[in-house]
């Protein structure tokens, strides 16, 4: 968890900080170490109330830990405590963030797109649709009712209607649902989701493109969780066929502090067309006045912005270009076979039901069991269990129907059923994966001892 090189490093990068500020009259505010070691050590206790999210053995939610240079380097620019909202309070690190913005985008084949970090993908997916109220006023927002679900609350809030598009029992936006709201005529934008939260899946988004084509309806990918992957060599056909397609939607919404390496919080939003920056003009007699650029703010609806996450950002692309070849992607191809093999293990096995085949590193799956209620209870059980011996999951709610169309002999005794999630997205769970089933299938034959009636 803790390795001493990076402290040595962040030492003799804030001595080069230093450096740059030498010509000032000596300064030194007021410190009392001995005060604050007594309340960091009270910190690092609380902290210990954790799970391990770093550990290979942490499977659950979306958590993965930062890259050693993006903690070395968002610690090193807390010296200067930059704000990218204007350009005089992070003169650098705004710099820094407009280089990221353009790799971001040249990921996705974009060469100069509109954009910003943001504080995650809720504030980034609000822009996106905003801008696309703007755009489409009183015109409906659909998307899958596996997307997340801040796609409903940012519409109530900006005063959009929307509408959930079912999904089919593998995940997807339904595509003949979605052509029935199509018809209706009022639909301004459909949100494509590349990596649901859920499953992990992609939304079609080549046929959703075909069917929004040359008619003014927006296509906004809300790539949060899955577009880093647009990197992958390792995707399976229709996957790369979505990623493929990437470039011709109109807005696109990634997460760097979830595939991308990063602290919490660094969400990105992207607009493919630099002048629907317009629609954020606003005056500030305060703020703007130090410069002739632009000010990261004008395209922003957040004001002030931690410079932290561009500062920590850009020295992970310095370290590990967003490339397709390099280290980075690399690292995504091991999750991407992760979450293919874990699979194949637990279909295999004859004490789990794995539902779809991940697209990308999530994968879901069910205790074997004659019933759903009983499915539940082992699910609930088994996620207790392991964690005793320090195997962290998730659990996740379905419909029973979606549940039936992989295990179409289990008993329905109830509407709904609780499955184990994993989530695969760090590169070492590809060497972790027999030392997770055998923890999976230990708690598997307890679960059964406990529930074998008694000998007579």
């Amino acid at each position: 968890m803790i390795n001493p090189a990076e402290l040595d490093v962040l030492r003799t990068a804030l001595e080069k900080l230093q450096t740059g500020f030498a010509d000032l009259p000596r300064f030194e505010s007021t410190f009392d170490a001995d005060a604050v070691s007594e309340v960091m050590q009270q910190v690092a206790v609380r902290m210990q109330d954790n799970y391990p999210y770093y550990h290979p053995l942490y499977a659950g939610q979306m958590l993965k830990p930062p890259h050693p240079v993006a903690r070395i380097a968002y610690a090193l620019s807390l010296w200067i405590n930059p704000n990218n909202h204007a350009l005089d309070g992070g003169r650098a690190s705004s710099a820094l963030e407009k280089e990221c913005i353009t790799e971001l985008g040249n990921m996705f084949g974009w060469d100069a797109p509109l954009g910003h970090l943001t504080g995650g993908g809720t504030m980034a997916n609000l822009e996106a649709l905003w801008i696309a109220r703007r755009l489409q006023p009183g015109k409906r927002i659909v998307a899958s009712d596996q997307s997340h679900y801040t796609h409903k609350r940012i519409c109530e809030v900006l005063g959009i209607p929307f509408t959930a598009v079912r999904c089919t029992p593998a995940g997807h936006m339904d595509l003949s649902h979605l052509d029935e709201l199509l018809d209706h005529g009022d639909v301004g934008t459909v949100v494509a989701t590349i990596g649901t939260t859920g499953f992990g899946v992609l939304d079609p988004l080549p046929d959703i493109l075909e069917r929004t084509g040359q008619s003014g309806i927006r296509v906004h990918a809300d790539a949060a969780y899955g577009g880093y992957f647009m990197l992958a060599s390792k995707l399976d056909e229709n996957a790369r066929a979505v990623f493929d397609r990437m470039s011709d939607v109109d807005s696109i919404v990634i997460d760097p502090h979830k595939h991308g390496l990063q602290p919490y919080g660094c969400g990105c939003v992207l607009f493919r067309d630099p002048t629907e920056g317009r629609y954020y003009k606003h005056d500030s007699p305060f703020t703007y006045f130090s410069s002739d650029e632009l000010h990261l703010g004008e395209i922003s609806l957040e004001c002030s912005r931690p410079g932290a996450s561009a500062v920590a950002l850009w020295a992970t692309h310095r370290l590990l270009p967003p490339v397709k070849g390099g280290d980075f992607a690399r690292d995504l191809d091991c999750s991407l076979q992760a979450g293919r093999e874990f699979w194949s293990r637990l279909d295999a096995s004859p004490s789990f039901r794995p539902l779809m085949r991940p697209e990308l590193d999530i994968v879901v799956y069910a205790v074997d069991s004659p019933d759903t209620a009983t499915a539940s209870a082992r699910a609930r059980e088994l996620f207790q269990l392991a964690a005793k011996d320090n195997l962290h999951l998730a659990l996740i709610e379905l419909p029973t129907d979606m549940l039936r169309a992989y295990v179409p002999e289990i008993r329905a005794t109830t509407d709904t059923v609780t499955c184990l999630r994993s989530v695969l997205m760090k590169p070492e769970h590809e060497e972790w994966l027999e030392p997770i089933m055998s923890i999976l299938e230990s708690g598997v034959s307890r679960l059964t001892e406990s529930t074998a009636p008694a000998s007579r």
